[in-house]
């Protein structure tokens, strides 16, 4: 499926459900926003999208720690997981998600190559995370990162349970 694919049936779902979706974005740079925003009345599902590149704007729009950013790096599931936690305060939705990584060329480094990707859920039941590691270049990081949480997303309104992430 591609992301509008993944995107329209996610907005069903979630229009079905009567629940609402927001995403905190770092290396994806609004490709989930922009991937749900596409879908026409995604209004009614979608809240907002939060696009924290710097840590200090982790800080201050989502209340991520200082303390985590100091001790693991913005690419880390404990800063992942206070992004989602965040910005479902932020928007008071039923789910939230979040994506910070190392899209490339540059920045990776022995422990966290370029493709490191970390995402956080938080949601009535609590807060999962997941690390995953994508190929290719920029772009493709970026945007197997955005199936990524289109696909987890869908995967939890579907009945599946919150897939491949742990707590």
């Amino acid at each position: 499926m591609t992301k509008y694919e993944l995107a329209a049936e996610l907005g069903r779902r979630l229009a079905a459900a009567g629940q609402r979706v927001t995403v905190a974005e770092s290396c994806t740079g609004g490709g989930v926003a922009s991937a749900l925003t596409a879908i026409p009345g995604s209004s009614a599902w979608f809240d907002l999208s939060v696009v924290t590149y710097s840590n200090e704007a982790k800080q201050r729009l989502l209340g991520v720690p200082e303390a985590a950013l100091l001790a693991h790096g913005a690419v880390s599931l404990p800063v992942a997981a206070a992004m989602a936690e965040g910005a479902r305060a932020l928007a008071g939705a039923d789910w939230a998600i979040s994506v910070t990584g190392i899209a490339g060329p540059g920045g990776g480094t022995a422990d966290k190559p370029v493709g490191t990707v970390c995402f956080g859920l938080a949601y009535a039941a609590g807060t999962r995370v997941a690390c995953c590691h994508f190929d290719g270049d920029r772009d493709a990081v970026r945007e197997q990162a955005v199936l990524w949480v289109l696909g987890v997303l869908l995967s939890c309104l579907s009945g599946q349970g919150v897939p491949m992430l742990h707590g």
